[in-house]
């Protein structure tokens, strides 16, 4: 009943009564996209699912829903850029916890697929998942005659996870161990790693909409990219003030993060600018923005 009246109206509702209705869509999506387990190769497959299913916020898909409903645009639309956005989030997740990068034995609560699986077979799980994101979108029934959204949503997929994305940002991650980076530097890096797949999610729904506006994607995106780097920061304040922060790999590896870097209070000064920032460019969008406004202060007000 719920996820008919959030496709119906989501209006009647408060947004975060709404969010049930989207995550279930989610995860059916998600489901029907990635292979069957019981297929060959098998193993593969069920490090895929394990990566994928197994629990998270779904910020992404819930931003890309909140997106569209800000702009009307169809729910239906909505799926494939919701489903190819998480595909790419967990690719980078299984990436970010190799012995190689952050080396991470947990995700979630549960054992890393590196550690639930093995090496081998988390990198390959990984190497699916990326496609499988670009396949979702280029076969979506709902976008088949219009190769012209489809090209816009792959191209921002891709730019999200590339050198000036995710891969870049994580390399400035990896190269800020035991170094001091201005301000500047640091949310650099955060937009790359955190912000460049967030951005993607609100513009990825602004895309599915025919005649969007250069000046409405421009403060989506300014929305977006205030949102990302108050996301990396509220994550380095949860870890910063965690009670086993000290075993963390940040503090290990001595990374650059802005608690570290600058102090708590500081941190928090910044996350209020940037909500302010993020508040302000959806002024023109009236209550049909109230979603994306509720998914800000989540970000930058939740626990863990």
């Amino acid at each position: 009943m719920l996820c008919r009246l959030v496709a119906q109206d989501p209006a009647r509702v408060p947004f975060p009564d709404r969010i049930p209705a989207y995550l279930e869509r989610t995860e059916r999506a998600l489901g029907q996209a990635l292979p069957d387990p019981a297929l060959a190769p098998q193993r593969l497959h069920a490090a895929m699912r394990y990566a994928v299913l197994g629990g998270g916020k779904r910020l992404r898909p819930l931003l890309v829903y909140a997106t569209g409903e800000a702009l009307g645009v169809a729910v239906e639309r909505l799926d494939a850029p919701a489903v190819a956005i998480e595909l790419m989030h967990a690719f980078s997740l299984i990436h970010d916890d190799l012995p190689a990068m952050d080396d991470d034995d947990l995700r979630r609560g549960r054992p890393a697929t590196h550690r639930a699986f093995d090496e081998a077979t988390a990198i390959l799980a990984a190497d699916a998942l990326q496609p499988l994101a670009f396949e979702v979108l280029a076969a979506a029934p709902v976008m088949a005659d219009e190769p012209d959204v489809q090209l816009r949503l792959v191209t921002l997929l891709a730019a999200a996870c590339g050198p000036n994305g995710i891969a870049g940002g994580q390399a400035l991650d990896l190269a800020s161990e035991h170094r001091r980076l201005d301000q500047a530097e640091v949310e650099h890096m955060y937009r790359l790693k955190t912000g460049r797949l967030l951005r993607a999610s609100v513009l990825g729904a602004a895309h599915c909409l025919p005649g969007v506006t250069l000046g409405r994607l421009h403060r989506l995106e300014t929305f977006a990219d205030a949102l990302g780097i108050a996301y990396q920061i509220r994550d380095d304040i949860l870890e910063f003030t965690a009670p086993d922060h000290a075993g963390s790999s940040d503090v290990i590896k001595e990374k650059a993060t802005y608690p570290a870097l600058f102090g708590l209070q500081p941190a928090d000064r910044r996350t209020d600018e940037l909500l302010g920032r993020a508040l302000a460019s959806l002024d023109d969008l009236g209550a049909q923005a109230d979603g994306l406004r509720w998914m800000a202060r989540y970000t930058m007000q939740r626990s863990q």
